[in-house]
C-alpha cells in the first residue's frame, strides 16, 4: 500500500475510533496531502462530511489549477455526491481502496475522462466487512438506504 492509500486508512480508522464510519481520504498535489479527512456525519450530525468531502474542505480554497493537477485517494468508491464534487473541481485521478462493498459512482467517473484505480486493498475491505456487521443501521443511514 502507497503512503498516500496509508494516510487515507489512519483518516478512516480515525473516523472509527471518533464513533463514525470509517472511510479516510487526503487530497494529493505534486506529491504532498493538501486536505486529509474522514467521514464525520456522525461526529457532526453533518448532512454532508462524508471523507472525500471533508478532504476537500479541509484542503481549503484552492485554485482551479491545483484541483486540476491533484489526486483524491479514498478508502472506498466515491457515492454520487463526492463524485459530484471530484467532477466540479476537475480532479483527473481518483485512487480507490476498495468498491467490494460499496460501488460508487466510479464509471460516471470514468465517462468524463477521471482516471480511476481501485486497488481492491484487504485492509479497507476488512475494515468496512467489520463495520456494515457491526453496526448495519449506521451504514444504511450513511448510503440512504
Amino acid at each position: 500500500m502507497d503512503r498516500f492509500m496509508q494516510a487515507a486508512l489512519e483518516e478512516a480508522r480515525l473516523g472509527l475510533a471518533e464513533g463514525g464510519i470509517p472511510i479516510g481520504s487526503v487530497l494529493v498535489h505534486n506529491g504532498t496531502i493538501i486536505g486529509r479527512g474522514h467521514n464525520r456525519r456522525v461526529q457532526q450530525g453533518s448532512a454532508i462530511l462524508h471523507a472525500e468531502m471533508d478532504a476537500l474542505e479541509n484542503a481549503g480554497r484552492q485554485p482551479a489549477a491545483v484541483y486540476r493537477e491533484s489526486v483524491l485517494y479514498t478508502t472506498l468508491s466515491p457515492c454520487p455526491m463526492c463524485s459530484g464534487a471530484i467532477l466540479l473541481y476537475g480532479i483527473p485521478r481518483v485512487v480507490i481502496g476498495e468498491n467490494r462493498t460499496f460501488l460508487g459512482e466510479e464509471e460516471l467517473l470514468r465517462s468524463r475522462g477521471v482516471r480511476v484505480e481501485v486497488l481492491q486493498d484487504e485492509a479497507c475491505i476488512g475494515l468496512m466487512r467489520r463495520f456494515i456487521e457491526e453496526s448495519p443501521d449506521l451504514w444504511n443511514e450513511d448510503i440512504g438506504v
